[in-house]
């Protein structure tokens, strides 16, 4: 059987779709974003429970190797990784109230908060740099999430995003036997292995943590998440 009749795994399925399904969104955006408004009044007084982390650094800021630095746009468009259960980007980032609760719920305090001042601001995103997801037991994230920004969904349907690997920067190339990023996946096997000596991650089931990315020691880093809004936004037409 060929490359082209494999069966189509359910996340690409539904990627393939995601031009279509971004149409009708536009329509909405409005009223979302009067919801959210609302929302965050209503949320306001749980919010100003505890500080929240302040970072003003834009992700794609970071020094990566040229394929992960293409990955998270130019400097006229930016692209997060959101924590687990978002929405698609443009649903998240009107129905988000920026109340926080996420924030407080992560055991590693890997969601902080955006505060650059541009478009989106106060919304929640994760920095592989600083701390990956470590894809929790309690997915805690998620369940504290009054808005429905962030879904209930079971773990294996976690897609944040996916790891790129670049061969030309790993010290593997260079005769070294280095795993850490294999090593350091919640997921494991099933979502970055070993195979005749390179680094596979495998679309499907990688969740975009950013484990590998926090782990790898190579600067530029060698393995780097594409934020899933990125992604879909490269994926072929259906």
């Amino acid at each position: 059987m060929g490359n082209d009749d494999k069966p189509m795994g359910r996340r690409r399925f539904f990627r393939a779709g995601l031009a279509e399904i971004l149409k009708p969104l536009a329509n909405v955006a409005i009223p979302l974003e009067e919801l959210a408004k609302q929302l965050g009044k209503m949320d306001a007084p749980r919010a100003a429970a505890a500080p929240l982390p302040q970072v003003n650094r834009a992700p794609n800021t970071v020094s990566y190797s040229a394929p992960q630095a293409e990955a998270y746009g130019g400097d006229d468009e930016q692209h997060w990784i959101r924590p687990p259960g978002a929405r698609i980007e443009v649903e998240f980032t009107s129905i988000c109230s920026r109340c926080g609760n996420c924030v407080h719920a992560c055991p590693v305090n890997a969601i902080i908060l955006d505060h650059s001042g541009a478009d989106g601001a106060g919304v929640p995103y994760i920095d592989p740099e600083k701390s990956a997801c470590v894809m929790c037991q309690d997915l805690s994230c998620m369940s504290q999430c009054p808005s429905s920004a962030l879904q209930l969904i079971p773990r294996e349907d976690i897609d944040m995003g996916t790891a790129v690997w670049d061969s030309a920067s790993c010290i593997r190339s260079r005769g070294e036997q280095c795993t850490m990023c294999v090593d350091h996946c919640p997921v494991g096997p099933a979502a970055i292995e070993v195979l005749d000596n390179n680094i596979v991650v495998h679309e499907d089931h990688c969740t975009g943590c950013g484990a590998c990315q926090n782990n790898c020691p190579t600067q530029p880093r060698s393995i780097a998440v594409t934020p899933k809004s990125k992604r879909d936004q490269q994926a072929p037409p259906a």
